[in-house]
């Protein structure tokens, strides 16, 4: 965020983040405190007990988020863009030549593939404590929770293709007014029983801690749900800029949360009976419709974040070569971030009706809740460790304060939410396992595969001096796309043995993305005269950036080279993958890797070339 910015622009900047990046921790009230005291591991409604939990909320909250997330970690920004991934490709440049990059490489992927399990629990959960408001107004409205919320995401997925540009000029206004009522919720019951602030006083955290070791070991398994979406503070910052979300999260978001869980507890000193549900009996019978309407908006806009989130990741990882390449598509013409993943939304989808119709219930799925979460935080932990110590140099004392003080926190609440895993814990855990598997493989299998495409190519310099004058070369140009920049691709090789024929002009293309977000145009090119009418051309992207090679080949007229597209043939090499006993990778993980690389999206519409002026040749590989 500039500091020449328009006010107009900073207030639209707050507006957008309170809209997009706070959905879901803002939607955290709806049950948080409810599963602390009522869930899995109920806790008595005493005062002592409210106290305690209150203040364990309120500094998990000041640590986890606002001094971690906020303070620290979002300055460790890769060109302004935040998120795992984009932590992992800063850490791994400054790890590249250590023996830590591996386990670097490794702890980040983990992060990301937790992140999907968060992704497809957070918008089950919050859609349903949100209609589950409706039993608060009667319970003959039980029946109805579950079609009303697989109705709202069987919806909200189905527009996801559309785009999500016009909806998302609504989620501003409408996270103002949710936190706004969360505010004025609280302040009404603060006001009733205002003795409830003792609780910003961390003794009496200390004091809960110590007089119930076990139970409060417990309760950190529900306290964790009310910083569940801190991480996306970091995650988003890269569409709003670390000021306006440090602005919005300080000036409104922070106290909007505190004072609705502090009036939740005054509600409870005085009705225990209210735990059954204390957000919604904060409010009076007649806004009680109103509010689970306004709620059920809430946390629609916090399960379109994490979609969005998912989306992005999705685009990430494809582009650092840890998934095949899949259709990805632009639902706007002049916003990046917003696209649609069609393979992703539709496999959450079904994942999140797996969830709601597996579970039922909010109180259930809390139990899955929070190990994804809390997995992720330990790991950006330790990536910001690499980061303070290799970047920022800081002195090894204090990196151990700090990184190890947060560690120790993160621990604690991991450990609480691993004791949940066998009532629901192993689903993120499961999912999380399963996507690092893909991930870990497809990047293993890639190596492998231009390894051996490596060992199996003609040096250029070799083929370059034994071409004659006895090969026909018709006056026109030949792009061979390849991943290796030093061999002959094959697909040339089969070209020329096939057809018997040479292009008079061959440009070799490889496709490099950096570990930036995104690549300036003065580096995008970088173009090599071979000789006999030969020229290597390297063409760089950002991982948050999309391919388009002939877009990116009209600028070579720049570097001298002037190629008319229209009359340009593009030879694509498709690599058929075939298992063996090799050593590389257990047979197993290569037929996984044989079976993503036979659905990778085409080579031709990921890098958004003229499908009529593509020529595709297959290549046996064996690995």
């Amino acid at each position: 965020m500039s500091t020449t910015d328009s006010p107009q622009k900073l207030g639209g900047l707050v507006i957008g983040a309170i809209g997009v990046v706070f959905g879901d921790i803002g939607t955290s009230p709806l049950y948080a405190l409810k599963e602390t005291f009522a869930g899995h591991h109920p806790i008595p409604v005493t005062a002592a007990a409210v106290l305690g939990v209150l203040s364990l909320i309120f500094w998990t909250i000041m640590i986890l988020v606002s001094l971690k997330y906020v303070i620290i970690i979002m300055r460790a920004d890769n060109r302004g863009e935040g998120g795992s991934l984009a932590l992992l490709a800063l850490v791994t440049g400054m790890t590249k030549d250590s023996r830590l990059s591996h386990l670097v490489a490794l702890l980040g992927v983990f992060a990301a593939a937790l992140f999907y399990g968060d992704s497809m629990i957070t918008p089950a959960i919050s859609v349903l404590s949100a209609v589950e408001g409706l039993e608060v107004v009667t319970p003959r409205f039980a029946g109805f929770v579950l079609p009303i919320t697989i109705a709202v995401l069987t919806a909200l997925f189905a527009i996801q293709k559309r785009g999500t540009g016009v909806v998302g000029m609504l989620f501003g206004p409408v996270m103002c007014t949710w936190f706004g009522v969360l505010a004025v919720l609280g302040v009404l019951s603060i006001a009733q029983h205002p003795e409830v602030m003792a609780a910003l006083n961390p003794l009496y955290a200390v004091q809960f801690l110590a007089a119930h070791p076990w139970l409060s070991f417990l309760a950190l398994g529900a306290v964790v749900l009310a910083v569940t979406g801190g991480e996306a503070l970091y995650t988003d910052m890269g569409h709003f800029g670390k000021f306006p979300i440090r602005l919005a999260w300080f000036g409104l978001i922070l106290p909007a949360l505190v004072i609705n869980y502090f009036g939740q507890g005054a509600l409870l000193l005085a009705d225990p009976a209210a735990v059954q549900n204390p957000f919604f009996l904060l409010a009076p019978t007649w806004a009680l419709i109103p509010l689970v309407v306004l709620a059920t908006m809430a946390t629609v806009i916090a399960s379109q974040a994490v979609i969005s989130g998912a989306f992005s990741v999705a685009r990430q990882a494809v582009q650092l070569g840890y998934l095949p390449r899949m259709l990805i598509v632009q639902t706007s013409g002049s916003a990046m971030g917003q696209i649609y993943v069609p393979f992703t939304n539709w496999t959450l989808y079904l994942a999140v009706m797996a969830l709601v119709l597996g579970f039922q219930s909010s109180s259930s799925l809390a139990a899955a809740y929070g190990i994804a979460v809390t997995g992720t935080m330990m790991i950006d932990t330790i990536l910001i460790a690499f980061v303070m110590v290799l970047l920022w140099r800081w002195h090894w004392l204090v990196v151990a304060l700090v990184a190890g003080g947060f560690l120790m926190v993160d621990l604690a609440f991991f450990s609480a939410n691993a004791i949940k895993i066998p009532q629901g814990g192993w689903f993120p855990l499961a999912i999380g396992l399963v996507s690092f598997t893909v991930l870990t493989t497809w990047k293993r299998g890639r190596q492998l595969l231009f390894r051996k495409m490596a060992e199996l190519s003609v040096p250029l310099k070799a083929f370059l001096g034994s071409i004659g004058s006895d090969i026909p070369r018709p006056p026109t140009t030949a792009v061979f796309l390849t991943s290796n920049r030093e061999g002959v691709p094959a697909a040339l090789l089969h070209n020329l043995a096939h057809n018997r024929v040479l292009h008079a002009r061959v440009v070799l293309v490889t496709v490099v993305t950096a570990e930036i977000p995104v690549v300036d145009a003065a580096d995008r090119l970088a173009l090599t005269d071979l000789g006999k009418g030969f020229h290597r051309l390297i063409i760089q992207y950002g991982f948050m950036e999309q391919p388009n090679i002939p877009a990116a080949m009209q600028q070579c007229a720049a570097l001298g080279l002037e190629l008319d597209l229209m009359t340009t043939s593009f030879f694509v090499s498709r690599e058929i993958i075939i298992p063996s006993l090799q050593p590389g990778m257990a047979l197993w993980r290569e037929r996984l890797f044989k079976q993503m690389s036979k659905n990778a999206h085409s080579a031709t519409e990921f890098f958004q070339i003229p499908s009529n002026r593509v020529v595709e040749l297959g290549t046996q590989v064996e690995i």
